[in-house]
């Protein structure tokens, strides 16, 4: 009754997404690889829940 109260699922991935990439940018640039192919692997797999709400639809 009340669905539009509820947040959409697909908008905090996509906001998630972009945090994981700016920190992995951040750690590039400061030399740090390991955390940053961590955080590349994490955004990964949050595009990919993306893709799956998306396919969904």
């Amino acid at each position: 009754m009340l669905g539009f109260l509820k947040g959409d699922p697909k908008k905090k991935l996509q906001k998630d997404y972009e945090a994981k990439l700016a920190k992995a940018l951040d750690a590039q640039r400061n030399g740090d690889l390991r955390t940053h192919g961590t955080l590349m692997e994490e955004a990964e797999k949050i595009y990919a829940e993306i893709q799956a709400l998306e396919e969904k639809k």
